[in-house]
């Protein structure tokens, strides 16, 4: 069985996708647990691949038993193994975490969305595992049109950010295409293991350097790297508060991640970090992504979209981190795309939950929050002290490497631009506090709340919201706590030397 773990992680998902689509017409009540089970598995198969690969070093699948080039292979190194647990996770949890919202947004669509949902997070995955560069593309395709349509079936604005979302996220995709059909003209090949052996060989080349900016720029977009992140703010803003909590946590840092894999695992890190020539460029791009998100956010008045700006932050610091060029920081990147999947997750919970009790999401309408969803607002709290990055949650450990890796590579700029954002952040989530404990409470607050909750108006979101919202809150102590040891068995094995 444990042969065919990367088979499993993308073909499970996908093929029960096409069930649920059918269950949809003959039997709603068995969409949930199908989808369930289906990421079960793949989370199952993602643990289980990752301990392979932490015992045996990296491991090649081929599909049908075709041998690459002509046939597609699926690889798992230290890199995606991690990355491939945490997407894995972050998708389950918020799947059993969301099955209350799901039917309250999604009435009467429960099928279409778990439908998507399970067409979301198998692209995901499958970008994650391929080691061919155009089945990447395949799967980018495969994701990306399910998230249009899952932020589009929102209220009001979302079908207009969504279409926006669809526009921008064509361009990027382009881009990437065309930078691989410019390597498949250079290498005569395909599969990632192929173009990396033939690549030193044939350097320098124009058509190699054109290839890597493309397929750069291309990521840059889909990451919503500032100023590329148009799409990003209205697009989780609008949408129904279970699709913003799925797409969130996992479309930049999987963006993120190719970019770390193209350009150390298809081109010579050499080629990449010397013979381009734009990681300062990149690290001062990082450093206005990390102050005008954090700026924007302050300007913000609903929580989904402040967080949503913080995203926008989040992204410069893992580009950042990357371009710094050096091991600390690179281990702060990777580590921080573990960290934000589980952070972002974790808040935008905390948001959906707060939707589903008071239908509202401005900050004028979470007078009493706390008073009213102490459970929820403890958990929301732990995950914004880790973005924040507060020990000992997970957001400070990866906020040390990088910062220890932008004083290694003397880039003061960076550790400024970071601390800045950290305390932004600070100033952004205490406002919440401010405005959900201390603020007077409207009137008729009290006797209404009464009546709709015990203990003095208390109305918490579902156990279910609050059993997986507090998971997510409380892996960000346990990644903190270990952190050390994520990044001494795994992380340092993902950097090549």
């Amino acid at each position: 069985m444990k042969e065919h773990f990367p088979a499993l992680i993308v073909v499970t998902p996908l093929i029960m996708a096409l069930l649920v689509s059918a269950m949809s017409w003959l039997n709603k009540k068995l969409c949930f647990p199908t989808t369930v089970l289906a990421l079960l598995v793949s989370l199952l198969s993602s643990i289980g691949l990752l301990l392979r690969v932490m015992s045996e070093g990296t491991v090649r699948y081929r599909l049908g038993g075709w041998s690459p080039p002509w046939g597609i292979a699926y690889e798992a190194d230290h890199l995606n193994g991690l990355i491939l647990v945490v997407v894995s996770l972050a998708a389950f949890l918020n799947l059993i975490g969301s099955k209350a919202l799901v039917a309250k947004e999604f009435d009467q669509k429960e099928g279409p969305f778990y439908t998507l949902y399970l067409l979301f997070v198998t692209g995901l995955l499958g970008i994650l595992v391929t080691g061919d560069a155009f089945n990447l593309y395949v799967l980018l395709e495969i994701a990306s049109l399910s998230g249009y349509a899952l932020i589009g079936m929102g209220n009001g604005r979302a079908s207009l950010a969504g279409l926006n979302y669809v526009f921008m996220g064509t361009i990027g995709a382009s881009f990437y295409l065309l930078g691989i059909g410019y390597l498949y003209l250079a290498t005569g090949s395909l599969n990632m293991a192929d173009i990396s052996a033939i690549l030193p060989g044939i350097l320098p080349s124009n058509v190699v350097f054109l290839a890597f900016l493309l397929c750069l720029s291309g990521m840059l977009i889909k990451m919503a790297f500032f100023p590329l992140h148009g799409w990003l703010p209205n697009a989780y803003t609008h949408a129904f508060s279970t699709a913003s909590s799925l797409v969130a946590p996992l479309t930049t840092k999987v963006m993120i991640y190719v970019m770390i894999r193209i350009s150390f695992f298809v081109f010579p890190p050499a080629f990449v970090l010397t013979g381009v020539d734009i990681s300062g460029a990149l690290v001062w791009f990082a450093v206005v992504a990390m102050v005008m998100g954090s700026v924007l956010a302050l300007s913000q008045k609903r929580l989904k979209r402040m967080l949503a700006y913080i995203i926008v932050a989040e992204v410069g610091y893992m580009v950042g981190g990357f371009w710094l060029g050096n091991r600390l920081g690179m281990n702060g990147a990777i580590l921080h795309i573990a960290n934000d999947v589980m952070m972002t997750l974790c808040v935008f919970l905390a948001a959906g939950a707060i939707s589903y009790k008071i239908n509202d999401d401005r900050f004028s309408a979470l007078q009493g929050i706390f008073r009213k969803m102490p459970f929820t607002m403890a958990f929301f709290m732990i995950g914004a002290l880790s973005i924040i990055g507060v020990p000992p949650t997970c957001g400070f450990f990866s906020k040390w490497y990088l910062i220890s890796g932008g004083i290694a590579a003397g880039q003061y700029g960076f550790v400024a631009a970071l601390l800045f954002s950290s305390l932004v952040n600070a100033v952004l989530f205490f406002r919440i506090v401010e405005i959900g404990y201390y603020e007077p409470f409207p009137e008729g607050h009290h006797a209404h709340h009464a009546r709709s909750g015990p203990k003095g108006g208390m109305a918490e979101a579902p156990l279910g919201m609050l059993v997986s919202l507090g998971i997510t809150a409380g892996l960000l102590i346990v990644m903190g706590i270990y952190s050390g040891d994520i990044v001494n068995n795994i992380i340092q094995f993902a950097v090549p030397l």
